[in-house]
């Protein structure tokens, strides 16, 4: 069962300046809630009982957000505030199942995700990228699915405009499995227009095998001079790992731009 997951956070949200240069873009509200609440009900609706935070030394005020006892207490003693009692009540439930490490120097997820090695138990775990949120259906839960079913490592993924293909990690597919599943026998980190193998990206959620962390230790720094976690994942395909691309069923919104962040906003308060 895939019981702990990992959240990549360090990024310092230069897509949504100015907001970023004083907030960390996870808590900007969504519709009256931090965009990364909405990525923990996810987790543990799928099951999930540990959540590793990645954060550096510039995002802290992500841990003040779950950190912020004597503040509510204070509150909470004065006010006898429902809503506001509720609030924390989650915030602590959401404490609970919270781990924090630090990535202070930006140097690619695959980086971040190997912060992570001495926390992971079990041969496989999940990882959700934050700008990334899928609603209505939980992507997670029906990935963790194909996982049990299939014993492999999975990769959420939907289709995309070829014009938009450098942005994303784009895979080649070996077979179809069924209608929602394909087995990959090749992923490209960013590639241009003229050298992706498909328009079938990888969107932000994975269930990554633990042997992933001997590749990251191993590896060099590819595009951009960071480690990316897709170059890791090809390693292991080239040695016949299976993996999976899902194509899942709910809304997916890209909240990481500007642009992006204003139109989940609005389509969350539709919901």
């Amino acid at each position: 069962m895939i019981k702990q997951a990992i959240i990549p956070l360090a990024g310092l949200g230069t897509r949504l300046l100015p907001l970023t240069s004083v907030f960390a873009k996870e808590l900007l509200p969504m519709n009256g809630r931090p965009g990364i609440e909405y990525i923990l009900d996810e987790c543990i609706d799928a099951g999930i009982k540990e959540v590793i935070f990645i954060i550096s030394k510039k995002k802290i005020m992500i841990k003040n957000y779950f950190y912020n006892d004597n503040f509510y207490k204070k509150i909470i003693s004065k006010k006898k505030d429902l809503r506001i009692s509720n609030e924390y009540k989650k915030i602590l439930k959401y404490k609970k199942m919270i781990k924090f490490v630090y990535q202070n120097k930006p140097l690619g997820t695959g980086d971040a995700v190997l912060k992570t090695k001495k926390y992971i138990k079990d041969k496989y775990f999940l990882m959700l990228l934050p700008d990334d949120l899928i609603l209505k259906e939980n992507c997670s839960k029906s990935m963790i699915k194909v996982h049990n079913k299939f014993k492999s490592s999975v990769m959420a993924s939907m289709n995309v405009e070829r014009k938009t293909i450098s942005r994303w990690g784009i895979f080649k597919i070996d077979k179809k499995i069924d209608n929602k599943n394909y087995l990959i026998n090749d992923v490209i980190e960013k590639p241009s227009i003229k050298n992706a193998p498909s328009n079938k990206a990888v969107i932000g959620r994975y269930i990554l095998p633990k042997k992933i962390f001997s590749k990251l230790l191993k590896q060099k720094p590819g595009r951009g001079g960071e480690i990316h976690i897709t170059d890791a994942i090809q390693s292991l395909i080239k040695e016949n790992n299976k993996f999976i691309a899902h194509n899942f069923s709910g809304k997916y919104l890209d909240c990481g731009s500007m642009k992006g962040y204003i139109k989940s906003s609005e389509e969350i308060a539709k919901l």
